[in-house]
């Protein structure tokens, strides 16, 4: 039922009825959320925020991290050099080295061994 939801709340945006899409998201963002099935809520979090809605992040380091710097902690944590990061995203190895120092800071720690203990006990 949650998945529909999404389904019928993202064809109610591309209908232009927002306030209808936004409900239905938001619902079905909940659901998706509860059960568990992660990729489908930030779906619907991503369906809902662009017709003009806002899914609360829940507290916890994982959430705390932007969608950049999230990106490059999965990519480090498979082992990739920050060189090899920096030219899958299209970014220099130096800013590549600035969003690891800022995300070890947010998240407290200080080498990829810990980034990728942490963010598993997190997931």
């Amino acid at each position: 039922m949650a998945r529909a939801r999404l389904l019928y709340g993202e064809w109610l945006a591309t209908e232009d009825r927002r306030d209808d899409a936004r409900e239905q998201l938001r619902i079905a963002h909940d659901e998706l959320s509860t059960i568990g099935a992660a990729a489908f809520a930030d779906r619907a979090g991503r369906a809902l925020g662009a017709v003009g809605g806002s899914v609360p992040r829940p507290a916890g380091p994982r959430l705390e991290l932007t969608t950049q710097e999230g990106h490059i902690a999965r990519l480090a944590i498979e082992g990739n050099s920050n060189a090899e990061i920096g030219a899958a995203m299209f970014l220099s190895t130096r800013t590549v080295e600035w969003h690891l120092r800022k995300i070890f800071k947010k998240l407290g720690i200080s080498s990829r061994q810990e980034l990728a203990a942490t963010l598993q006990l997190t997931a």
